[in-house]
């Protein structure tokens, strides 16, 4: 009896064993890690791209990107947040718009500089790379600009680094303001620095004393009214081209149009101290704004309107900023419809403007296909895109007919293009 009573318990330990078994592995299922699903939309077709600027894309042509149309929307509104213009790949991701998948897709195809940081540096590449070749110590003070060239940088280049070492007052002064040059790569500078022949730092009383590095100034000064000169005027004075654009768009943007004191001056960021002192004797400044010039606008040139006359008309300044750059890229406009194109402009005054003025276009410059400047094909915004393309047809082409089947636009981008051949 006694056998049979610990068989009964050996009997029933065991399946109560069997029944924990199953009931841990049962539950251990629930846990179990399931693949992740993902789902495709039906309408997720692969897109075949391109290289795109996305300042130049409008609502369709972002839509075909594969953005929605709330999407697009957000990125077109975010776009007019910025400035009216995306300046480079880092400000573009921001968008919430935009997923961090949707931008990777898209990123080797975006026309932008990384950063902008880059964007000066952008103006100074070129499609050829050029290798840096050093042979012995030099000290770069002394160097010319075909020496420069001889080194391996690109002509624009060569001129820049002269430029930045007059901005200095004629000398780098040390190896720490010499890698301050934004034209020189840091892969570029680690190759020059064991053959400069400059200090490593600049003295401590570099600011102060610049004077002692200053090359002593040729030129006759004569007594001058800063409200009344034009870029040229400016250049006279020994400004480069570029120092005296930013000083008569200073004048008549930030300033609405004049000088109020010297001190207005004195604050331009391009004329340096040492250079006001040389023009403040000079300066005879007419504050009298009681004679008030007013346009005629009925015999005005849209062609040659400026900053102020167009402020005068009603335009505010982002609006007059966004039609004198525009029709600067394009060497001048052709009809007027361009300029309702523009962007961030107040298209009722400026229909209006186009209504009342006059358009020349007897010095905008064009080109036929196989003659044009390559440096104007890549800078020029209706043909940039396609630039390298003529510019390879054109070697085995002699006639626009030809590399213009060759190029196989879309009717739009080469009716606007054809605007600006002869």
């Amino acid at each position: 009896m006694m056998r049979k009573n610990y068989y009964r318990k050996l009997a029933f330990m065991g399946m109560l064993l069997i029944v924990l078994l199953a009931f841990q592995k049962y539950t251990s299922t629930e846990k179990e890690d399931f693949p992740e699903l993902k789902f495709i939309a039906e309408n997720s077709v692969p897109l075949t791209l391109i290289d795109f600027d996305p300042n130049d894309l409008d609502s369709k042509q972002w839509k075909n990107l594969g953005f929605s149309e709330k999407q697009v929307l957000t990125i077109l509104n975010y776009k007019k947040i910025i400035g009216g213009q995306f300046t480079s790949k880092e400000q573009l991701k921001k968008c919430y718009a935009i997923s961090a998948e949707k931008f990777t897709e898209l990123e080797s195809f975006i026309m932008l500089p990384e950063t902008g940081k880059d964007r000066h540096f952008e103006k100074f590449k070129t499609n050829e790379r050029k290798v840096i070749t050093i042979s012995e110590k030099f000290n770069p003070d002394k160097l010319s600009a075909s020496e420069w060239m001889e080194m391996g940088f690109s002509e624009k280049q060569a001129e820049a680094i002269l430029k930045y070492r007059n901005y200095l007052g004629g000398s780098f002064v040390s190896r720490e303001k010499f890698r301050e040059c934004f034209i020189i790569s840091p892969e570029n500078y680690s190759k020059l620095e064991p053959y400069l022949l400059l200090p490593a730092k600049a003295p401590d009383n570099f600011k102060k004393s610049g004077n002692q590095y200053a090359i002593k100034s040729q030129i006759q000064y004569h007594s001058f009214d800063p409200n009344t000169l034009d870029p040229d005027g400016w250049k006279a004075l020994g400004f480069s081209e570029k120092q005296a654009s930013t000083i008569v768009n200073y004048r008549d943007r930030n300033l609405r149009g004049s000088f109020k004191s010297l001190e207005d001056i004195k604050k331009c960021f391009v004329i340096s101290p040492e250079k006001f002192q040389e023009l403040s004797p000079y300066i005879k400044l007419n504050t009298d704004t009681g004679q008030k010039q007013e346009t005629d606008f009925s015999k005005t040139d849209l062609n040659a309107i400026t900053f102020k006359q167009l402020l005068e008309f009603g335009l505010d300044e982002k609006s007059a900023g966004s039609i004198i750059g525009f029709r600067k890229k394009l060497g001048g406009f052709v009809n007027k419809q361009q300029i309702m194109d523009t962007y961030n402009i107040d298209k009722d005054i400026v229909q209006k403007l186009i209504s009342i003025c006059q358009l020349n276009t007897s010095n905008v410059p064009k080109y036929t296909l196989t003659d044009a400047p390559e440096e104007w094909l890549k800078n020029h915004p209706y043909f940039k895109y396609s630039a390298d393309k003529i510019i390879f047809y054109r070697i085995s082409n002699s006639e626009d007919a030809k590399i213009w089947k060759l190029l196989k636009l879309k009717p739009e981008y080469e009716a606007r293009m054809r605007l600006y051949i002869k």
